[in-house]
């Protein structure tokens, strides 16, 4: 099948390319580079350098002629959202839009397989693990552009025949995640060890997130390529871990007394945050396989190891 990855350098993206193509999938990537990497371009790919809101992504479409999407490229940052939510509409509701729009006009047409985000979509609530039937209320502009695209689906399916699945991923961690482009605790945590610098933790530490191995959002994605479903489903773990039990699980795997410091909260901080995957438990079978404390291991070593400077 020819696939198509946008954010195909990134750190999700380009674990997703390793996959794919070892499944023997042609894929095309298309990546801006802005935080993805090229070292991290599988060699057997076909890419190019472009933004997603570019119209020449019109041109890739033509020629590659995707069967299938994976849309994954984004302004991820949170933080960024909040300072500059005019540049996080523009890149994640316009570039989406302009991805979506691009595949419908190609001559081939599959299935659109968005990357949404389950630990900010919901905001506070007080259903944990958070089901898909609990009505999104995110609390910042990246949360809200992610909903936005959700719905844009939704009306391309209903109007012009796109089928699609959204996955709203929990936390997501795991080797080539970037310390320095993206909110993972887990690979700042990781960093700070190694740079011999003492991990910051806001607040008093007992929030909460979900946290899922970069395995096994691999496996829901390729679940979702395979199976005829539609709709949006939470990519999670229902088990909450708090930024506490992150350092304890870094520390344990760094082997040193490392410490950590306090500071303040950060505003509009969700305090709890935790999906069930059920919906797409019963839908495919997937389930997680990966343990927090094996996870974080492998990361961490990962981090430690000279692979890192792939990145």
């Amino acid at each position: 099948m020819n696939i198509l990855i946008t954010g195909g350098c990134g750190f999700i993206g380009s674990h997703l390319a390793d996959r794919l193509i070892e499944k023997g999938h042609a894929v095309s990537i298309i990546d801006n580079l802005s935080t993805g990497n090229i070292k991290n371009l599988n060699g057997k790919a076909s890419f190019y350098n472009l933004d997603i809101r570019d119209k020449k992504i019109g041109q890739v479409f033509e020629k590659e002629k995707p069967q299938a999407v994976f849309h994954l490229a984004a302004q991820i940052n949170v933080r960024k959202s909040e300072e500059d939510p005019f540049l996080d509409t523009d890149i994640n509701i316009n570039g989406s839009v302009n991805v979506i729009k691009s595949f419908l006009d190609s001559e081939k047409r599959g299935k659109f397989i968005f990357s949404s985000t389950g630990g900010v979509i919901y905001g506070d609530t007080d259903i944990l693990p958070t089901p898909e039937t609990v009505e999104p209320f995110p609390l910042c502009p990246y949360g809200i552009s992610k909903l936005t695209v959700e719905k844009y689906l939704v009306y391309f399916s209903a109007f012009y025949g796109l089928r699609y699945a959204a996955l709203r991923y929990g936390n997501v961690y795991g080797p080539r995640q970037n310390a320095y482009a993206e909110a993972g605790v887990i690979a700042i945590f990781s960093t700070n060890v190694l740079e011999n610098k003492t991990p910051t933790v806001f607040g008093d530490g007992e929030q909460t997130r979900d946290f899922i191995y970069i395995e096994d959002v691999l496996n829901a994605n390729t679940e979702m390529l395979e199976n005829d479903i539609q709709g949006v489903f939470n990519v999670g773990t229902g088990v909450e871990t708090s930024v506490n039990r992150i350092f304890e699980h870094i520390k344990a795997a760094s082997g040193t007394d490392i410490q950590k410091i306090h500071a303040g909260p950060r505003k509009g901080e969700i305090k709890r945050s935790c999906i069930s995957p059920k919906k797409i438990t019963g839908a495919t079978g997937w389930r997680p396989a990966v343990e927090i404390g094996t996870g974080i291991k492998k990361t961490f070593e990962w981090f430690k190891s000279a692979d890192n400077k792939a990145t």
